[in-house]
């Protein structure tokens, strides 16, 4: 049964691995124990949640661009921003299903969202003004299981230095690759891209890569985010597609895009590590 779980809160300071120009932020951070399964959106209200949207700031309710429709989170595609857990959460296995609506932004490229991990610092921190800094699990079609870091500053202006590693193959277009057991690559400004993210992929409307595990417009895709300590394990439709190694933070909020496209989620839900997801 999915219920609710006991408040458990730590509070701990962490010194973070130094960021591109060389500063040493320090990021307070509250979080919660996973020690049984749990609805992060239950399908009936935004409790534990609250929206962001750029040029609008923080909101608590359903509203034009988050809404509740037939027990999913529907997401207009309007604008730029994310729906977020309250509270920071580190060692559990995240699932969520999503699938692509109708509207989409209109560059005549792929659709594009994202699940958000480890999310740190203040709302919109990210030099875009969008978004939370945080490590994205990416959901554009073609590139589902792409990991992409996402730095910002916190509120004295510090930036918060979110780091990984992977271990990685180099495809022939000279792109890395995840490959386990492959050559370990510390972030150095570029996104990490799937195991068979496809070489060349013109990231057009609607088209997939030829080996894509993600399901086609219309369609339900489950997404599963494992986080344990530094480590962050990516399955799209049961199958582990990306790892990332060596990250910073190792907790924080748990952020849904809304990034141009509409979008349907449900079964937001986390269980504890070594627990299957259903």
């Amino acid at each position: 049964m999915w219920c609710q779980m006991p408040s458990r809160i730590l509070l701990l300071v962490l010194g973070c691995a130094l960021s591109l120009n060389g500063a040493e932020p320090t990021v307070r951070e509250s979080h919660r124990a996973v020690d049984r399964p749990m609805e992060l959106f239950d399908g009936k209200d935004f409790t534990g949640l609250y929206t962001f949207r750029k040029g609008q700031g923080v909101g608590r309710a359903p509203d034009a661009v988050f809404q509740i429709t037939d027990g999913t989170l529907h997401v207009s595609g309007e604008g730029l921003g994310y729906i977020a857990t309250q509270q920071e959460y580190a060692d559990y296995h995240l699932s969520v299903e999503y699938k692509w609506g109708q509207r989409v932004d209109g560059s005549g490229n792929v659709r594009n969202a994202g699940v958000l991990v480890h999310g740190t610092g203040p709302d919109g921190s990210h030099r875009s003004g969008a978004w939370m800094a945080s490590l994205e699990v990416q959901l554009a079609q073609g590139c589902e299981g792409d990991l992409i870091v996402i730095r910002g500053r916190d509120a004295d202006n510090r930036p918060i230095a979110v780091d990984m590693s992977s271990e990685t193959r180099v495809a022939e277009d000279g792109k890395t690759r995840w490959l386990a057991k492959g050559k370990r690559v510390r972030y150095r400004g570029d996104q990490f891209w799937w195991s068979e993210h496809q070489p060349f992929f013109a990231e057009k409307l609607d088209t997939r890569g030829d080996r894509d595990v993600a399901g086609p417009v219309g369609e339900w895709t489950k997404v599963e985010v494992i986080c344990a300590a530094n480590r962050v394990t990516v399955r799209i439709n049961g199958r582990t597609v990306n790892e990332a190694l060596d990250v910073w933070p190792t907790r924080g909020k748990i952020l849904l895009q809304n990034e141009g496209n509409e979008i349907y989620y449900r079964n937001w839900r986390l269980v504890p590590l070594g627990k299957r997801a259903q």
